[in-house]
């Protein structure tokens, strides 16, 4: 077929798959054609929604009607896998995946793509390690397919605000391809050194056309003589209105955004830095009568999937979401974005304010920073990877292994938390280091290098990205523009649109009986403290015989927290007392009065008759008070504190964790000695609860002493 012919029928596909008047830009035709006429190696940078789907979909269509193999699009959520299967079907592309959620299909699937009835496969990029299909189906996926895609393609680098380890896999599965099978990589969110990154790893060779994505500039030749393309288009959306009011408090900023919502047109999305505060804010404007519904990581994937679909319906004014809400949403009449709190990335930022103004004139988009973003950026900021010396622990854990360790198995051996713990065995098994297998991870024997120095450059450059993010708050420039020049986008310039361009601004001023009546609603205390009902694993490698279910003699009753620490109300507060700079000193009466207003509202079946305190090291004063206090105004039975011997135990992880506690706690004589006359439950009280193993062994030698049981009591929990 000559270009001709082979841009007629593209063209008409096009039509298929998004309607009668749509058209090719200049940059979807040149990259059409490097796939499937020159077989080359792309990558596409372009804003979301310019329509980098539609490259690939109309490049398999051509593909396979010359006879070639499926598209395998590596996709980084069930949404947006979701989303362009729907959008293959309108093309006549018959789309499917392999899943998590669809295990039982996965025969069927096989099966399908042996019988070339199959024209897209979607997978995730965690999906390729997987190994019963890393073994049996990439191979054949490798030598078979027509075309590789590799979606949201920054997360192959580290360097890149939503870094996924598992998407560096693809190293290998790129190099396992035939000759002359062409590889796109698309996203729309780099700047230069994500570009390079990326293009090293999965579009080797590759160098920047450097014109304008619709300008109708030529391919320049070095690009053309490393065989693959490179196409950064503008990134600005004309649609978007960016604005930033700045609020004194949370109750202002909650107030600010009900009395505006319904100024907001259409419906959109609430973005919060936590989990905590989706489900706060979207329980206060739901009793305002808006209807809105929080979506977290943590929403039950049917919850998430029906809220999704209650958005697009426009039967919901908007979501209240994390960044759970992210890359592959496609609802082109989103009408606003509202960040309640900054995100530590104004590129992160931009991939989310992406969502908006697709399809329509016009679309607002504000942030609401907050005093509490920068503590809730160093949280996150502690997740990250660690040290060498914990990396070690991994390496030596399974060097020497008969049989592979599971994750579970293998946390009691080192110090790290579970999570930490998951993110170095990809990063390990990426590098060759470890290998996943059936029954966990083993050894590989090769050597393995800890780049310090790669590491520290990445925390330097997220560094970097907060220092703009604030320099983004208090700009007095263009907001658009400094955003594209942090994507690197030579197009950037003053957009005109913003509120510093235009001098347009939205008031900052609320009603004061309103701010005050949700600073009411906002300071209402009192949240549960879930017991823990399972012991964790691998406890028996620690010399500790606990394991199963905790046993219902030994176990707590559910507690009660004053607030939680990521509390859009009580969380500022409670880290003024509890933060790591927070000085020690009695209970602020304010907040003790609030503790005797959650112990009076709560629904116990029988009231407590003494009391029993966990001791600080950090804060004695602190806890010593507030444990006197309730026993005086509650008239309980003080029965002191139990014992922690030695200093900070270790908390990496929850075996640990419980091992650490088990050798350490002990209750005094006299405290044991009162808990075989009690007849009623003890209420015992700590600072504060992270994990809730302190509450859980305390917990379990006050009822093998006798106390018949236990209800917890903290300031704070962090969950």
């Amino acid at each position: 077929m000559d270009t001709s012919s082979l841009r007629t029928r593209a063209d008409t596909v096009l039509r298929a798959l998004a309607g009668p008047d749509a058209v090719l830009r200049d940059d979807q035709w040149r990259a059409i054609e490097a796939l499937v006429a020159q077989r080359r190696r792309a990558l596409v940078v372009q804003r979301t929604g310019w329509g980098k789907s539609a490259v690939y979909f109309v490049a398999t269509a051509l593909l396979r009607e010359r006879g070639e193999g499926p598209t395998v699009i590596v996709s980084p959520l069930l949404a947006l896998m979701r989303n362009q299967i729907e959008a293959a079907r309108r093309a006549g592309i018959a789309a499917v995946t392999m899943n998590s959620a669809n295990q039982q299909d996965w025969d069927e699937v096989q099966a399908s793509i042996a019988e070339g009835t199959v024209d897209v496969l979607l997978v995730s990029p965690e999906r390729l390690n997987n190994p019963d299909f890393r073994d049996a189906v990439l191979p054949k996926l490798a030598a078979t397919a027509g075309l590789l895609v590799v979606d949201e393609a920054h997360c192959i680098s580290d360097w890149g605000h939503d870094f996924r380890p598992d998407y560096r896999r693809l190293r290998t599965l790129i190099a396992d391809l035939p000759d002359g099978v062409p590889v796109l990589a698309t996203t729309a969110t780099a700047n230069d050194r994500v570009v390079a990154d990326v293009a090293e790893q999965v579009v080797p060779g590759a160098a920047s056309s450097g014109g304008s994505a619709d300008s109708g500039s030529g391919v320049d030749a070095s690009a053309e003589s490393s065989g693959a393309l490179v196409l950064r288009g503008p990134l600005d959306r004309e649609s978007l209105r960016l604005a930033v009011v700045t609020l004194p408090t949370p109750e202002a900023r909650l107030t600010w955004l009900a009395e505006r919502l319904d100024q907001l047109p259409g419906s959109g999305i609430i973005y919060t830095l936590t989990v905590a505060a989706a489900h706060d804010i979207a329980t206060f404007l739901r009793d305002r009568g808006f209807a809105v519904a929080a979506y977290t990581g943590k929403t039950d994937p049917a919850e998430r999937l029906q809220a999704e679909q209650e958005l697009l319906d426009n039967d919901v004014k908007a979501l209240v979401a994390t960044s759970a809400l992210g890359m592959g949403f496609d609802k082109p009449d989103l009408g606003f974005v509202v960040h309640v709190g900054a995100p530590s990335s104004p590129i992160a930022y931009y991939q989310q304010i992406g969502r908006a103004g697709r399809g329509v004139r016009r679309a607002e988009v504000i942030l609401l920073p907050g005093q509490e973003d920068e503590a809730i950026w160093k949280y996150f900021a502690s997740l990250s990877f660690p040290g060498e010396d914990r990396v070690t622990q991994v390496l030596q854990a399974l060097e020497g292994q008969e049989k592979p360790l599971s994750t579970a198995a293998l946390e009691p051996m080192v110090e790290l938390s579970r999570s930490r713990l998951e993110l170095v065995l990809k990063v390990l098994d990426v590098d060759g280091a470890v290998r996943r297998v059936k029954g966990g991870w083993e050894s590989t024997g090769q050597g393995w290098h800890y780049d310090a120095e790669r590491y520290e450059r990445v925390a330097r450059a997220r560094r970097a990205e907060q220092a703009a993010i604030r320099e983004y708050i208090e700009l007095d420039g263009c907001r658009m523009a400094f955003l594209l020049r942090q994507l690197d986008d030579p197009h950037a310039a003053p957009c005109g649109r913003c509120d510093n361009c235009t001098g347009e601004r939205w008031s900052p001023e609320v009603d004061a009986s309103v701010v005050a009546a949700t600073g009411a609603r906002l300071a209402q205390p009192g949240v549960e403290i879930t017991p823990r009902r399972q012991w964790p694993t691998g406890l028996g490698a620690l010399g500790v015989s606990l394991s199963g279910r905790i046993k219902a003699d030994e176990r707590a009753e559910p507690g009660r927290a004053l607030g939680r620490l990521t509390d859009i109300g009580w969380g500022s507060r409670l880290r003024e007392v509890l933060g790591t700079s927070a000085a020690d000193g009695p209970v602020p009466a304010s907040m003790f009065d609030a503790c005797v207003r959650v112990l009076s509202e709560w629904d116990w079946e029988q009231r407590p008759i003494a009391v029993a305190g966990v001791p600080s090291s950090t804060r004695p004063t602190l806890v010593n008070s507030l444990v006197e206090r309730l026993a005086t105004v509650g008239r309980l039975r003080d029965l002191g504190f139990v014992e922690l011997r030695g200093g900070a135990g270790k908390r990496a992880n929850s075996a640990l964790r419980v091992a650490d506690l088990d050798e350490r706690m002990a209750l005094p004589p006299g405290m044991a000695d009162a808990l075989t006359s009690l007849d009623g439950p003890v209420l015992l009280v700590d600072d504060y609860t992270d994990t809730g193993w302190t509450l859980t062994l305390g917990t379990r030698l006050l009822r093998s002493a006798g106390a018949p049981a236990v209800l917890p009591f903290t300031l704070a929990t962090t969950n």
